[in-house]
């Protein structure tokens, strides 16, 4: 008797599940309809407005009044757009330079001006990296 009991209260969960299921469904069909088609224009819309602000950002040193040489520029993305070493073409570098493009009313974001404030109160350092001498050994 307790194994049908068990049996019959777990099916009916899984049927009470799949009736909410269905009528969560029904429900955002008819709160949704006929704002289908917008909703989808809006995301298409942001999605050009992101893909062209990421090309232009990328095609920025390229640009007539880019106020660097291309070849001394280097992209990140993130959290900067650009890195460039002044100098760099002549093998004396005596400027680095964080670039960040903006177009339109586009801001900087909190990571970006906190990067800012640190370039400008000069907490910047040099660091250097050495890989561990057996991991660069050649193994025979």
């Amino acid at each position: 008797m307790e194994f049908f009991e068990l049996t019959a209260i777990l099916v009916f969960l899984l049927v009470a599940i799949w009736v909410g299921y269905l009528i969560g469904v029904f429900v955002s069909k008819i709160k949704h309809k006929g704002k289908i088609p917008e909703i989808r224009e809006t995301a298409i819309r942001q999605s050009r407005a992101v893909l062209s602000g990421q090309f232009s950002e990328q095609i920025a040193p390229y640009m007539p009044d880019f106020p660097y040489k291309p070849t001394e520029a280097r992209f990140i993305g993130k959290p900067i757009d650009f890195i460039v070493f002044k100098g760099m073409d002549d093998k004396k570098i005596d400027e680095i330079v964080f670039v960040e493009v903006k177009s339109g009313q586009n801001r900087l974001n909190e990571v970006q001006k906190s990067m800012k404030s640190a370039v400008e109160n000069k907490n910047i350092k040099w660091a250097e990296y050495k890989i561990p001498i057996n991991l660069t050994k050649k193994i025979l």
